[in-house]
């Protein structure tokens, strides 16, 4: 038996990864503050199951418990391989760095980079102890590579995210397991998060019209399309430990 552990699960690219990985015969379950309306039933047509645990990504205490329930329901002696895909992400606050205040900033890295990493955490170290690979992916994006007026909070959150996976590839190496860790960059998809950033002000996010742009010229990718690619990844036995994956390579 095999399951994949989504956060953010409810719309976008994570109901799209949920979906295609229900179609591949993967138990899935499902980590978001809103149920998905469509999973249920798409797990039902494919003969496999649909979990959804509720869980604000905000708070540690929901965090660590959600991973508590997860792992007692799916640790069984039929568990053969794990998949994690930390999807769930915020894109604010967007604004010049000396206008964010510390609150907002921790909301974000909470979000962004402690819930992943402590998710990732967890998981590997169950994964060693019960001796079932774990294939891990951090969602992260090309905003980590290049500084983005406005975009202090989310190009920094998403750097960390980098390192991170390629310091836990490089343990899960020497330390000879069979996990599997990569970070992937969906590019622009047509989500709520393209929304959100379309609403910013010129003086808070000097891309705002290139963005916009990219909506009205149809530019944005299907977000079932960009979850193909992941899903593929994941799955592939050439899975290349550390790497950081950009869609556009396949897309």
């Amino acid at each position: 038996m095999k399951y994949a552990v989504i956060t953010g699960a409810s719309k976008g690219l994570g109901e799209s990864v949920a979906k295609l990985f229900l179609e591949s015969g993967i138990n899935v379950i499902g980590i978001s503050r809103s149920k998905s309306s469509t999973l249920p039933k798409h797990a039902e047509e494919n003969h496999v199951q649909y979990q959804h645990f509720s869980c604000d990504l905000a708070n540690m205490d929901e965090l660590t418990d959600t991973f508590e329930k997860i792992e007692e329901e799916i640790y069984t002696e039929d568990l053969h391989a794990v998949y994690l895909v930390n999807n769930a992400g915020v894109v604010e606050p967007i604004d010049q760095a000396m206008n964010v205040s510390g609150s907002d900033l921790v909301k974000h890295y909470q979000i962004n980079t402690i819930a992943p990493m402590t998710l990732m955490n967890l998981f590997l170290k169950k994964s060693v102890e019960a001796d079932v690979p774990l294939y891990g992916a951090n969602v992260t994006s090309g905003a980590a590579e290049r500084a983005t007026y406005g975009w202090s909070a989310y190009s920094s959150s998403k750097a960390s995210i980098n390192m991170y996976t390629k310091t836990v590839a490089l343990e899960q190496a020497e330390l000879k397991t069979d996990n599997k860790v990569i970070a992937f960059s969906p590019g622009i998809m047509d989500t709520d998060m393209q929304e959100k950033i379309r609403t910013s002000s010129q003086d808070q996010f000097t891309a705002v019209d290139t963005f916009k742009n990219y909506k009205e010229k149809n530019l944005l990718r299907d977000t079932d399309a960009v979850g193909g690619v992941l899903v593929d990844i994941l799955t592939d036995e050439g899975i290349r430990n550390g790497e950081i994956y950009n869609v556009k390579d396949y897309l």
